[in-house]
Formats: structure tokens, C-alpha cells, sequence
């Protein structure tokens, strides 16, 4: 029975109009009351799904729109990624935090979510408990944004522009970026997910910095989604008279993500809530609040354009 009711709420998610956060709640609940049968086919089914939808949104963009955004990006991406690790480093020696969890649940939070906790673990030596609990921290944290970002986008009432930027700098992982701008509106998703992908580039030359301090000969793989979206928006501009191909692309794209919200949902268990203690919970939550509140602050004020 369980089987068959995660495979009919995956084909529900596929239908359009249902949203990206209703698919993450439905796949947060059957998890947590029924409980996923398929747990580790399902995380690599959504981390799979998302780089292919994430390929698949660069055919609704330009790669003028890319560069011109992308461009404005990089600036306050990489003054953003250094004072966050900086913060988190610092605030978990505070908390007295053991091992690398700060390291993890920092780079975690500047960079990209669960991937850059993937590709930084090797890197630092981090033990299987410290991947697990920073993944855990992240990933709810993940789960709050998605469905917190698009209300207080429209209770500071933020154009869709700015939205986009809040969401690609202050929110972790690609998909809950993706999944809070496209509740909010086109713009939004066009913004965020370039801005997402430009934090998302520096995952590769992070890691490489960390592996030099730590004498590390481990080495982490650039992101080639990023590639694919890029080289999506080549051939959007390159070809106009495709549009219509382009656009239902998109659309399937945008669609396709839905699911991989809900297969997301349905990775938070009450196991992965047991791994996280409160000192990890505390320490990612304050860091996420005040990198997201000075994000918002900087936007608000016209520092961040």
C-alpha cells in the first residue's frame, strides 16, 4: 500500500498546477506518517531529476539574460560566501560545535546546500555522523525556506527581481530556490536560479581552497548542471525560430521540479529529525536567519541590485 500511494502522488505532482510547496508538504507528511518505502532510490531520483530540470529551465532564458544577470551576481555571491563561512566558523566555535560540523553546515549554507556538504566531506575528512547531521540541518532548513520565503517576500512586498535575488542568495540548496522563486512568479524563477547557479559555480574552487588548507588530496567536481543550463540558454538564443520547442521544455522543466520537491519531502524522516542536535539545529538556524536578514536588508536598501 505504501508503494502504491507514493507512486500515485508522484504522478499527481506531475499534473499542472500543483505547486512546488504543496509536492514538498505531501512528500514531508507521507514520509513522516506513512514513511517512504523506497528512501535511497528516491534521494537519488530527485538529486538526478533536479539537475535534468535544472538543464531543462535554461531553454526558457536567453544567454544574454544569463550573462547579464549572472554577471551582477558574482560580486556580492563571493563577498556573501566568505563572511557566511567566516560567521558560521566563528559562531561554531561559540557553540563549541565538535569535528567539522561547522565547517560542513557553513559551507552548507553559503554555497549550496547539500551539495557543497557532499563535495567539501572528503575534502576536510569529515566522519559519517557530521555529513549526516549537517545534511539534516540543511535539509530542514531547506524544507521551512520554500514555504517562509515567498510569504515574507510578499509581506515586505519585493518585486519579483528582488525576490529572485533573496531567494539565489539566502536560500541553501538549488531546488528550494527553485521552488519558492517558481511560487512566486517567472522573473523570480529566471533570477533566482541564475543567481543560485553563480553561488552553486563556487562550490569546485571552495573546496580547493579547503583542501589546501587541510592538506588534502581529495579534489571536488565542478558542477556540470551548470554547464547544461548554460548550454541550454546557447541554443534558446541561437535558435529562435525553435521558441515553441524552448518553451515547452521550460514547462516540463518547471513541472518536472514539482516532483522533485515532493521526492525531497519524502527524504525527511524521523530519522534524519533524530540526527540533528540542538547545538548543530541552533548554530545553522542563526546563521541562515542572519545571512538571509542581511540579504534582504542589502536588497531593501538598493546595495544589492
Amino acid at each position: 500500500m505504501p508503494k502504491i500511494i507514493f507512486i500515485l502522488l508522484v504522478l499527481i505532482c506531475a499534473v499542472p498546477g500543483v505547486t512546488t510547496p504543496i509536492a514538498l508538504a505531501a512528500g514531508i507528511m507521507f514520509s513522516l506518517i506513512i514513511g517512504n518505502p523506497w528512501p535511497k532510490e528516491s534521494t537519488v531520483a530527485s538529486q538526478k531529476l533536479l539537475k535534468i530540470s535544472v538543464v531543462g529551465l535554461g531553454f526558457g532564458l536567453s544567454i544574454q539574460e544569463v550573462w547579464s544577470v549572472g554577471r551582477g551576481a558574482i560580486g556580492y555571491t563571493v563577498i556573501g560566501i566568505l563572511l557566511t563561512i567566516g560567521v558560521g566558523l566563528l559562531l561554531g566555535r561559540l557553540l563549541k560545535l565538535q569535528g567539522n560540523t561547522a565547517i560542513l553546515i557553513s559551507c552548507g549554507t553559503a554555497i549550496c546546500g547539500g551539495s557543497a556538504i557532499a563535495a567539501m566531506s572528503p575534502v576536510v575528512g569529515a566522519k559519517d555522523d557530521e555529513v549526516a547531521v549537517s545534511l539534516a540541518t540543511v535539509f530542514t532548513l531547506n524544507a521551512v525556506a520554500l514555504i517562509l520565503f515567498p510569504l515574507l517576500g510578499h509581506v515586505f512586498d519585493l518585486s519579483q527581481h528582488q525576490f529572485g535575488v533573496w531567494a539565489g542568495l539566502a536560500i541553501h540548496d538549488t531546488s528550494s530556490v527553485v521552488g519558492a522563486a517558481t511560487s512566486y512568479g517567472a522573473e523570480a524563477l529566471r533570477i533566482g536560479t541564475t543567481v543560485k547557479l553563480t553561488r552553486a559555480a563556487w562550490i569546485a574552487p571552495i573546496a580547493l581552497l579547503a583542501g589546501l588548507w587541510f592538506h588534502s588530496d581529495q579534489k571536488a567536481k565542478f558542477p556540470l548542471f551548470i554547464v547544461g543550463f548554460i548550454l541550454a540558454a546557447v541554443l534558446h538564443s541561437l535558435l529562435p525560430q525553435l521558441s515553441v520547442l524552448w518553451n515547452f521544455l521550460s514547462i516540463i522543466a518547471r513541472q518536472a521540479l514539482v516532483v522533485t520537491l515532493f521526492l525531497i519531502g519524502c527524504g525527511l524522516s524521523r530519522e534524519v529529525l533524530q540526527k540533528i542536535g540542538p547545538r548543530p539545529l541552533f548554530h545553522g538556524v542563526i546563521l541562515w536567519i542572519a545571512a538571509s536578514v542581511l540579504t534582504l536588508t542589502g536588497i531593501l536598501q538598493g546595495f544589492i541590485a
